[in-house]
């Protein structure tokens, strides 16, 4: 751990020393008898629940506020809407399946293993149909990735809108896939008759009502997109695409497509509708720009913010937070406490794949004052995250996607936080 950061035990016990002297309210003093020690509590005074009490084990009902939260009004059926990982709750990088946000266009369907059915076809030498069976025998591979909408804080372009990082930045999650490279399915068709990959596409489709097609390069396709049954270990969930999925790695979660039932070697993008009239950026002239599959780097403080206030009064604070990007590995966030005035560079917790979350943690003292609170990645490539005020210059307002800029958070003297923008 860097020595800059690191709390003394010296400073944790001064700070020790003021709750026991009630500086903070709600706090027990240390110096009298806690019950919660001294005297036999009910959990020690009976036999609890059984190793076949919930066959799936479930989460405890204290961390029943941990869940998935929809916003009513965004959309205008839950049908076609979305809903937002509690990222503020979670601590590491893996979300739990159960957590990671939900995106559909016409509802999650359910689909079986027996039938499931995947197509290759178009400009490949032999056109094949695998089932679900036929997909395990092929060689499998292990990867953590993270998955953000393209509309993720997409309503925060024209100013502090929402009230919480669940719903600012909660259309991600980060889990560890296992699949069959796409390339190997394509090998196995044979691509001779595709020719020269410059200039070659795959589309893919799902078999839900939507199917909401997407065009990808060829170059992509062959390179780290996966064909994934598995997430965390386990089957996938229905509603992230039971029971097999595509997996784009960096690429906006549009391109991820659910329940994957087709992939077609084109020699031109489809220009489908999700590639059109959708996910694609206007300008402030009307002007729309195509192709942005990349998520660029981006991060937001997780704790403290508004569903996570401070609760424990001045002394020790630990600041954390999330940080990612599409282009490969994070290699620095900075932490601002004043608005961007002054930053400190945060501890990196530890890093997985690349195109992954990277947990960052500040290891700071809070004196009670006010702090505007900011985060602000880099990644590989030497990309720095950049403001509101940077992203609007470039591209105004219109826009709904691929809004990375850096997120800020008013904390005030009681610890609660709130979404603010400062000029």
């Amino acid at each position: 751990m860097d020595e800059m950061f690191k709390p003394s035990r010296r400073a944790f016990l001064r700070g020790g020393a003021a709750i026991a002297a009630g500086s903070v309210a709600g706090s027990v003093a240390a110096q009298s008898a806690d019950p919660l020690i001294t005297d036999l509590q009910d959990w020690a005074s009976y036999t609890g629940a059984g190793v076949d009490e919930t066959p799936y084990g479930l989460p405890i009902h204290f961390e029943s506020d941990v869940v998935r939260r929809n916003v009513e009004w965004l959309t205008a059926s839950p049908i076609s809407s979305i809903n937002f990982t509690p990222i503020h709750a979670l601590d590491g990088t893996i979300t739990p399946q159960g957590c990671a946000f939900e995106r559909h266009h016409s509802g999650a369907i359910e689909l079986s293993k027996g039938d499931y059915r995947l197509m290759i076809n178009g400009l490949v030498d032999q056109p094949l149909v695998f089932t679900y069976d036929d997909l395990q025998r092929f060689p499998r591979e292990n990867h953590v990735y993270f998955c953000e909408c393209a509309a993720n804080t997409g309503m925060e372009w024209a100013g502090a809108q929402l009230n919480g990082v669940q719903f600012t930045h909660g259309m991600i999650h980060n889990m560890e896939y296992t699949g069959v490279p796409l390339r190997l399915l394509l090998q196995e068709a044979g691509l001779d008759a595709a020719g020269d990959f410059a200039d070659k596409w795959v589309y893919v489709e799902g078999a839900d009502a939507s199917s909401n097609g997407r065009s990808i390069p060829m170059e992509k396709a062959l390179d780290d997109v996966l064909v994934a049954f598995k997430a965390n270990g386990e089957a996938l969930r229905m509603e992230h695409g039971y029971p097999v999925r595509l997996v784009v790695p960096g690429w906006e979660g549009n391109m991820w497509v659910k329940w994957l039932r087709r992939v077609e070697v084109t020699d031109a993008a489809v220009e489908s509708r999700e590639e059109t009239s959708k996910y694609t950026d206007v300008y402030e002239n009307g002007v729309a720009r195509k192709w942005t599959w990349v998520m660029d780097a981006k991060s937001v403080i997780t704790s403290p913010s508004p569903q996570m206030p401070i609760k424990h009064g001045q002394g020790p604070l630990i600041i954390s937070g999330l940080a990612w990007s599409g282009h490969g590995q994070i290699t620095r966030v900075d932490v601002s406490k004043d608005g961007g005035i002054t930053w400190d560079t945060a501890r990196l917790g530890k890093q997985g794949d690349t195109k992954a979350l990277t947990r960052f943690y500040l290891d700071t003292d809070w004196d009670g004052a006010p702090m505007l609170l900011q985060s602000r990645a880099m990644d590989e490539t030497g990309y720095v995250q950049p403001t509101k005020e940077q992203l609007r210059e470039k591209r105004g307002e219109n826009s709904v996607y691929h809004n990375n800029c850096i997120q800020i958070w008013y904390v005030n003297a009681e610890g609660i936080a709130e979404n603010v923008e400062v000029s």
